[in-house]
């Protein structure tokens, strides 16, 4: 075939049509700065054309150091559409953390705020590697700083005028780090294609009941942008013509008065970042802004408790199931056939769970002969896949990557029951497993249960290791009123009479803390809970 039928999935044809299409479609920082696509992609070309001078070349990984703001998002656009690498640096690392991620990426150039600057400047010494650094600030038009060769970033973006090459769609887009819960954080990249192919099966996954997102709903993601692309929703938001609304650094207070001044109808977050929402101490004065909110929530299992107080606030919540290695949709919790004709409490219950793979897609649940499990919603295995957008392997580590890639499908390390109806439920994390006397205590299955106990905030659920049976678990406990450990195995006891749960699962013992510790992605941080465990 001629070469001129040859069509690239990259980020330049997916948004060639985006600024003249939404062209006064706005994009608002805050209450700092707002612009129109049209203008925004001027400065997308502005920010690609000063990279470019500055000496940035096809192939450099650029790194940027940011909150959720609007220079982050022409970056998400200029670094990878000019042949760059965009490397989004987890800003909740240590500063060991942020150098060991910087150096193995191989970055070249950085984009960064003025906060994080004098971290930067302490350790300038380890930074040989970097040719340039870009600098901003919302409160004045230079930044000063030792970090050299440095330059402003207003001073760069002048020449609104780039010509973005063709690329190949296989060429690299992004770079980031998962959140190192065990071991060093590990690299995992992503080329056009799979960017491209992600945002289109993304738009797809949001467009059913119960959440029905559409042009008319306005945005405000609340994932930060160094994670996971931010779920890709900048990428499809875009796309799809979407008002896009970005808070910087998280704020419930902020947040809550974007949702009621922005009339914000669609966000996305993992549960803690809810959880703080709706623990707000004026929540009640935006009862009547909150109804008609659409969240989808992932990262870590929609807990029922928390799903049914945002539910009596008006705010409809589904699951959505990912991880850093695959960009990271695969399945999303919105109602499929099998759901037309069941009841409304039915359908809840579905809504919270791991949902149904998105198109393109392939999802299996296997044993340990890589087998399928039966459909029968109780037997256990490790969730499989196949797509089109699933990062290749970890970056220079050729060891980790076969073992991700084993058998020939990406290994999730979840482990998850199918139901007949093809819902995917997700009860442990290989590695957080409670394994006792021989059996597998689905630990999110029993934290979903202890999170519907009012008075409990915040669940996790760990294995203790016992003489006789292995592991026993232990549930830790962040509570919103106050409550006793009677209260949760009296609780706990009624689950057990009705059979959504085991005798034999029931927590040994109950530990009540004043906070719950977290990842640098907003989980539980089971890796901190076993250090508590006497």
């Amino acid at each position: 075939m001629s070469d001129k039928f040859d069509f690239n999935l990259n980020l330049r044809n997916l948004f060639s049509n985006t600024p003249r299409n939404f062209s006064d479609t706005e994009i608002l920082y805050k209450n700092k700065r707002k612009t129109t696509y049209s203008k925004f992609f001027q400065k997308v070309n502005g920010l690609a054309s000063g990279l470019s001078e500055i000496g940035v070349k096809q192939g450099d990984t650029v790194a940027v150091i940011d909150w959720d703001t609007d220079k982050y998002m022409e970056a998400y656009y200029a670094v990878p559409m000019m042949g760059a690498i965009l490397h989004t640096v987890n800003i909740r690392y240590p500063p060991e953390l942020i150098y060991y991620t910087m150096n193995h990426a191989e970055d070249k150039y950085v984009i960064v705020r003025d906060e994080f600057v004098p971290i930067l400047e302490k350790n300038r010494q380890l930074f040989d590697f970097i040719k340039g650094w870009v600098v901003y600030s919302d409160d004045s038009e230079t930044v000063s700083t030792s970090l050299g060769p440095n330059y402003q970033y207003n001073d760069i973006v002048k020449n609104e005028k780039y010509d973005f090459p063709d690329l190949d769609e296989n060429t690299v887009a992004t770079i980031f780090y998962t959140s190192g819960t065990t071991g060093l954080p590990k690299g995992v990249t992503f080329t056009h294609k799979n960017l491209f192919m992600h945002t289109l099966a993304l738009a797809n996954g949001i467009n059913f009941a119960p959440i029905n997102v559409g042009r008319t709903d306005n945005f405000l993601i609340l994932v930060p942008m160094f994670h996971v692309h931010s779920w890709g929703i900048p990428y499809m938001a875009l796309m799809n013509g979407n008002r896009y609304v970005l808070p910087g650094k998280y704020d419930v207070g902020t947040i809550l008065e974007l949702v009621k001044n922005e009339n914000i109808k669609f966000s996305a977050m993992v549960p803690s970042i809810l959880y703080m929402i709706l623990s707000s101490p004026n929540l009640e004065e935006y009862r009547e802004h909150l109804k008609g909110w659409k969240v989808v929530i992932g990262g870590a299992a929609l807990p029922r408790g928390l799903a049914l107080k945002a539910k009596s606030f008006g705010i409809t919540t589904i699951g959505a199931y990912g991880l850093s290695e695959t960009a990271p949709l695969l399945t999303i919790a919105i109602y499929n056939d099998a759901l037309k004709k069941a009841d409304e409490e039915t359908k809840f219950n579905y809504s919270i769970t791991t949902g149904i793979p998105v198109p393109m897609v392939n999802l299996r649940v296997i044993d340990k002969d890589m087998k399928d499990v039966p459909a029968d919603g109780k037997s256990i295995g490790e969730i499989v896949v196949h797509s089109p957008w699933l990062t290749s392997g970890y970056f220079k580590d050729p060891q980790k990557t076969e073992e991700l890639w084993r058998g020939g499908w990406l290994h999730t390390g979840d482990l998850a029951v199918i139901h007949q109806n093809g819902y995917i439920s997700i009860v442990d994390r290989e590695k957080d497993a409670v394994k006792s006397g021989g059996e597998f205590i689905p630990s999110l299955v029993l934290e979903n249960a202890i999170s519907e106990l009012k008075g409990v905030g915040e669940v996790a659920v760990i294995g203790k290791p016992h003489e006789k049976w292995g592991e026993r678990p232990v549930a830790f406990i962040v509570r919103s009123e106050p409550i006793k450990d009677g209260d949760v195995y009296d609780h706990l006891n009624k689950f057990m009479d009705v059979g959504r749960i085991q005798k034999w699962w029931i927590p040994d013992e109950i530990v009540f803390i004043d906070s719950m510790p977290k990842t640098s992605t907003g989980k539980a941080d089971k890796k901190e809970l076993r250090k508590l465990l006497k």
